[in-house]
């Protein structure tokens, strides 16, 4: 089954958001730490709603921590980025996809970008520079669901 991951999240909306959504879907949010927030904060709660309790998410030390375990379940990143050159729309999702939100602020670092064979942008109107990241999660993660079949 596809999965959402978020690299250190700084807005807990957001991932009170993708929590919400990952309880809907029946998929897994996985967490790379640090978190700019705790997850019992009152933020997260209220965007997430009662739903916290059903959804699905794992928690990961670090980048390191993550990759190795994506590399051991034999998963496959996809990093989205309003930098990418490959449209969603033109990609081949698989169901061992993890689609990889990075932070809000700035992204995830280009070491890190740098290792991830596979970056996806969404197509947008000239002047605009980027949509919120629970929003072109979950845009995504409606096509890859649609091409999977999940």
């Amino acid at each position: 089954m596809i999965h959402l991951a978020q690299f250190q999240p700084e807005i807990p909306q957001n991932t009170g958001t993708l929590l919400r959504t990952a309880a809907c879907l029946g998929i897994t949010l996985d967490i790379i730490d640090p978190c700019g927030f705790g997850l019992s904060d009152r933020r997260l709660k209220r965007a997430g709603m009662d739903y916290l309790d059903l959804a699905h998410y794992k928690r990961h030390l670090s980048w390191d921590h993550f990759n190795d375990y994506c590399q051991i379940k034999k998963r496959r990143l996809v990093y989205l980025s309003p930098h990418a050159k490959t449209s969603y729309l033109d990609f081949e999702f698989k169901e061992n996809d993890t689609l990889l939100l990075g932070r809000e602020s700035d992204g995830i670092p280009l070491d890190i970008t740098d290792t991830i064979a596979h970056q996806l942008t969404i197509p947008m109107c000239d002047g605009t520079r980027s949509m919120n990241v629970a929003i072109a999660g979950a845009l995504v993660l409606g096509e890859a669901l649609r091409q999977t079949r999940g």
